[in-house]
């Protein structure tokens, strides 16, 4: 028997994201139970099953309990990338593209990312957090219990390092888990137009020392894109902050076909993020190396693109997570529940896809599949509760919460 000091019982379906645990591609369960002892899983089943396999802890007096109350227990979200620290706001923008305004001609006006790179650079570290706090809340209140963060609206050194900062507080002040990532390579400033070259100097020789040395990252972005900057640049950054200890996951192919797949490849990076414009041949060898091809419709949903090739690229048999792109530019939502109804509808993406994309292959775009995305023993207690049917309508029924509990390491965070 296993010890255990918690139990989510009355599960009316479970869905571990394990084949082995359960039934089909997601080990869906019926009728089912999760234990767990000092916030990780020790053992997941029948309900029925329970008392054969499962013991009272002998540090607590009783086992605590929750009842699931029949509803569908599923493994936390795991947002592989978000732009989730900013200050500022660009709503005016959305009202540009309404009437036909382009992402590229909002920023050579002077929008886009360095319109919030202003903002950002004037807000202290306390407005920062306390701008952060409520989109944090609104993340986990819909399910979200691992979050990727980037950087990337400082574009200078002490700047950057307050995004960072940011980020780490934010992980010890709430209960969804932070990993931030160092994408000081997101745009060039405007003191460097034209000396891009400059600026990636700067990135390689100041700022990446900094952000390494205060062990402020795990992950390192590039904007790797037309008019922003080259593969080979894209190359240099990845490659310096690999020397860094620091596991490149960037921004490739969004609007122009760069050839950011094949990079991606090369340099073994975790995952390449957006995907919009790849050749199926770069996603190809993405496969080969083992790299995630994570995918934002979101984005394109908000920004009016014409979505990523889902289905193309899962016939190379490449790994799709999901993730929300939460930024005030282009993509202002948090939903994974909706990204989901996003990628089965305007990706054919299936539901099962669909949800392995925002779990188990969220956690594997972030190096994290040993500790979240699935309900399995030995990994933590990030666990969903939802009042639905079944599973499939927490993509079918769209546009609204149907999560009413989220537990993350074996507490109840929410509500």
């Amino acid at each position: 028997m296993v010890t255990a000091d918690l139990v989510i019982g009355n599960i009316g379906q479970l869905v571990t994201g394990e084949p082995s645990l359960g039934e089909g591609p997601l080990g869906v369960v019926e009728g089912a139970a999760v234990a767990a002892f000092d916030g990780r899983i020790v053992w997941v089943g029948r309900e029925a099953d329970l008392d054969v396999h499962v013991a009272v802890g002998p540090a607590r007096p009783r086992m605590d309990r929750i009842d699931a109350r029949g509803a569908v227990a599923l493994p936390g979200f795991v947002d592989s990338h978000t732009h989730l620290i900013f200050a500022g706001s660009r709503e005016q923008e959305y009202a540009l593209r309404a009437r036909g305004a382009s992402y590229q001609e909002i920023a050579a006006a002077g929008g886009g990312i360095l319109s919030t790179v202003v903002a950002t650079r004037a807000a202290g570290l306390d407005e920062l957090i306390n701008l952060a706090m409520p989109r944090l809340r609104a993340a986990l209140a819909h399910g979200t219990t691992t979050m990727e963060i980037k950087s990337g609206y400082g574009l200078a050194t002490a700047d950057e390092i307050k995004m960072l900062e940011c980020a780490r507080r934010l992980g010890e002040l709430q209960p969804v888990e932070i990993h931030p990532n160092f994408c000081g390579a997101h745009e060039v400033p405007p003191a460097y137009r034209g000396r891009s070259d400059a600026y990636v100097d700067l990135i390689i020789d100041e700022m990446l020392p900094a952000v390494a040395e205060r062990k402020l990252a795990r992950y390192i972005d590039v904007f790797c894109e037309e008019g922003v900057f080259s593969v080979d640049q894209a190359r240099r950054i990845l490659e310096s902050g690999a020397g860094w200890g620091l596991r490149a996951k960037f921004h490739a192919d969004e609007f122009v076909t760069l050839g950011g797949a094949e990079l991606a490849a090369e340099v073994r990076a975790l995952s390449a993020d957006h995907l919009l414009r790849a050749r199926v041949e770069g996603v190809a060898k993405m496969k080969e190396a083992g790299v995630t091809a994570t995918l934002l419709p979101g984005t394109a949903f908000f920004l009016g693109l014409p979505y990523a090739p889902a289905r193309t690229f899962l016939d190379t048999g490449v790994r799709v997570a999901l993730a929300s792109d939460f930024n005030p530019g282009s993509s202002m939502g948090l939903n994974l529940q909706l990204v989901m109804t996003m990628a089965v509808s305007q990706m054919k993406m299936s539901p099962e896809e669909a949800l392995l994309g925002a779990t188990l292959h969220g956690a594997c775009a972030l190096g994290l599949e040993a500790e979240v995305g699935s309900l399995a023993p030995g990994k933590q207690c990030d666990l969903l509760l939802c009042d639905v049917p079944n599973w499939r309508h927490l993509s079918y029924f769209y546009g609204v919460n149907h999560v009413s509990r989220v537990i993350k390491r074996g507490a109840l965070v929410y509500p």
